[in-house]
C-alpha cells in the first residue's frame, strides 16, 4: 500500500535489473531522508530488497494496474496509490508517449525513465535519472545474520561440510549467449581446487538446470549442487563465498552485491549491464568456445579475488 509523501519506484524487471538500481534507490533517500521509499517490482524481488534494509517497503508491480495506461485518456482513470505518492520514479513505460502522459497527470513531476543509456553503464544512467551524481551508492550490502545462517544451512544440506571454504559457481544465466562453456568453469575450478582444499558449490536455479547438470557432471561427485534457495537464502550462501564465479546473470549481480570475491563472465556487447560493485572483476569472454588465453585470464581473476 501507498501512503501519503511516500517515495514511489517502479521496476519491473528481472533480477539483475532490480539490482543494477540500487545505487539509485540509495540515492533516493539520500534525497529524502526520513520519507519511505516503496518499490514495485515482482514480489521476490521486492521481498528480497526489503529484507536487506534497501527500502522500506515492496508493493506487487502487477497491483498497480499500469496496463490502463496505456489505452486510457489522461486523468480518466489510474492507480490510486499514483495520487497518494509523493514522489514517482518509473523506470518502465518511457518509450510510449501515452502512458508517459497519463502517468504524469496522475502523478505530475513522475520522473518516466529508460532502463538504459549508451552514454554510461545501466547503474550510472539509472542515477542519473534520479538527478544524483552518477557515482556512489556502492557500498556493499550487508546480509542479515538470519540469511548467512540460511546460507550456511542450505550448503550443509546440500552436502558441504561446513568447515571448508568453498567456491561457488553459476554456469547458468537467462540466455544460451550469456554462458560461457562449461568446459571453462571446468577448467578454472580444477586449478583452484588443487588437492581438494576447497568445497566446490554449483548454483542451479529455475532457469539452469542443463548447464548445472553439465558442470556437475564434469566437476564429479564431490560437487555440492545448491538447488533453487530462496534469494534471502542464496545471498546468505554468497556472502560467504570464498569466490563466486559466474556469468551474466542475476545470481552475478547479487554476488557482487553482498560483497562476495567475484568475477563475472561477460560478452563485450554486454559490459553496460556490468555490476555496480567496485570489487567484483570483470572478464570478457566468448560463449561460442573455450578460448585457452580466456580460461587464463578468468584464472588470474579468481586468484586475485580470492588474495
Amino acid at each position: 500500500m501507498i501512503r501519503a509523501g511516500d517515495t514511489l519506484a517502479i521496476h519491473p524487471g528481472a533480477l539483475g535489473d532490480v539490482l543494477l538500481a540500487i545505487p539509485a534507490l540509495r540515492a533516493l533517500r539520500t534525497q529524502h531522508p526520513g520519507r519511505p521509499l516503496v518499490l514495485a517490482a515482482q514480489p521476490r524481488l521486492g521481498h528480497l530488497l526489503a529484507s536487506l534494509a534497501l527500502i522500506d517497503r515492496a508493493i506487487d508491480f502487477e497491483s498497480l494496474g499500469l496496463g490502463a495506461l496505456f489505452t486510457a485518456e489522461p486523468g480518466r482513470v489510474g492507480p490510486p496509490a499514483l495520487v497518494r505518492a509523493g514522489r514517482v520514479v518509473c523506470w518502465f513505460g518511457s518509450r510510449d508517449p501515452l502512458f508517459v502522459d497519463n502517468l504524469r497527470t496522475l502523478a505530475p513531476g513522475a520522473v518516466v525513465a529508460a532502463p538504459g543509456a549508451d552514454d554510461l553503464p545501466v547503474w550510472r544512467h539509472l542515477r542519473r535519472t534520479v538527478g544524483a551524481p552518477v557515482d556512489g551508492g556502492t557500498a556493499s550490502i550487508p546480509v542479515p545474520e538470519a540469511a548467512l545462517v540460511a546460507g550456511r544451512q542450505a550448503l550443509r544440506d546440500a552436502g558441504w561440510d561446513g568447515v571448508k571454504p568453498f567456491i561457488l559457481l553459476h554456469p547458468g544465466a537467462g540466455s544460451v549467449a550469456k554462458r560461457w562453456p562449461v568446459d571453462g568453469f571446468a577448467a578454472v575450478t580444477g586449478a583452484l581446487r588443487g588437492a581438494g582444499s576447497l568445497a566446490v558449490a554449483v548454483h542451479c536455479g529455475p532457469a539452469d538446470v542443463d548447464a548445472a547438470a553439465a558442470l556437475a557432471g564434469v566437476l564429479g561427485p564431490e560437487v555440492i549442487v545448491l538447488r533453487a534457495p530462496q534469494l534471502l537464502t542464496l545471498a546468505g550462501a554468497l556472502a560467504g563465498a570464498a569466490l563466486y564465479l559466474g556469468n551474466d546473470s542475476g545470481v552475478s549481480h547479487l554476488a557482487a552485491a553482498v560483497g562476495a570475491p567475484s568475477v563475472a563472465l561477460y560478452t563485450r556487447a554486454l559490459l553496460a549491464w556490468r555490476p555496480w560493485a567496485r570489487h567484483a572483476r570483470l572478464v570478457v569472454v566468448s560463449t561460442q568456445e573455450v578460448v585457452a588465453a580466456e580460461v587464463e585470464g578468468v584464472m588470474h581473476s579468481a586468484r586475485a579475488a580470492m588474495a
